[in-house]
């Protein structure tokens, strides 16, 4: 049951990544910004590279790599959901982080970059632009973090 569970959180994440997505493709075209809050704007922008643009001025190379380490890393994340013996703590981060990373996937085949829409900044300094999918894969990453934290607190006490 906690496999499923693992799939349909994966699904949830990926399928509010694309509709998230596809709004800001709608909404926020030709320069149009969204003031949410004095911190946080919606505002659309794409992203050949990966984490902070990185790469992003490379020659089209990038989209191929990137495209195949997330096929790699979400062959290997199916892999451990369904056969590595783990809690369900760190299955959930398995499923955030392979939900994101099929959303950014989806976007490097279909549009040869990630749509991103989500700015914070403070005054003008700004946090590099983001999306859904990075939410999901900055969660997984964390509740991985807390699932080894209570591994590694469980195995220090026998």
């Amino acid at each position: 049951m906690q496999k499923i569970l693992a799939f349909l959180v994966a699904i949830a994440w990926f399928v509010a990544d694309y509709f998230s997505k596809l709004w800001a493709l709608e909404t926020l075209g030709n320069g149009v910004v969204m003031r949410l809050t004095p911190w946080m704007d919606f505002k659309l922008a794409f992203n050949k590279g990966a984490a902070f643009s990185l790469f992003a001025d490379g020659s089209g190379w990038q989209r191929w790599f990137f495209m195949g380490i997330a096929t790699v890393i979400g062959l290997w994340l199916c892999y451990a959901i369904v056969f590595e013996r783990t809690n369900a703590l760190t299955r959930l981060a398995y499923a955030s982080i392979l939900g994101g990373a099929i959303g950014n996937l989806y976007d490097r085949i279909l549009h040869g970059k990630v749509v991103d829409f989500i700015s914070w900044h403070i005054g003008s300094a700004y946090w590099p632009t983001f999306n859904v999918a990075d939410v999901g894969i900055c969660v997984g990453v964390g509740l991985l973090v807390i699932a080894w934290l209570v591994e590694w607190r469980a195995g220090s006490r026998l």
